[in-house]
């Protein structure tokens, strides 16, 4: 995970921890996470939309060559 191994990951928390506080924290993560849920449903969307499209404009070329 981006080289970092346990003792990095502590001392990263324990910052965290004493920067924001333990009340804090938890509402952080909570942001963090529909954020992130929100970026990967419009990223499906989006995927979606572009494979709707590439087979409509299949379909319409299998109906002009006929």
């Amino acid at each position: 995970m981006f080289g970092l191994g346990l003792p990095e990951i502590g001392i990263i928390a324990v910052v965290a921890l004493l920067i924001f506080g333990p009340k804090k924290i938890p509402e952080m993560g909570s942001a963090l996470g529909k954020t992130l849920r929100g970026f990967k449903d419009e990223m499906n969307k989006t995927q979606q939309g572009t494979e709707e499209q590439v087979s409509k404009e299949a379909e319409e070329k299998g109906n002009k060559g006929e």
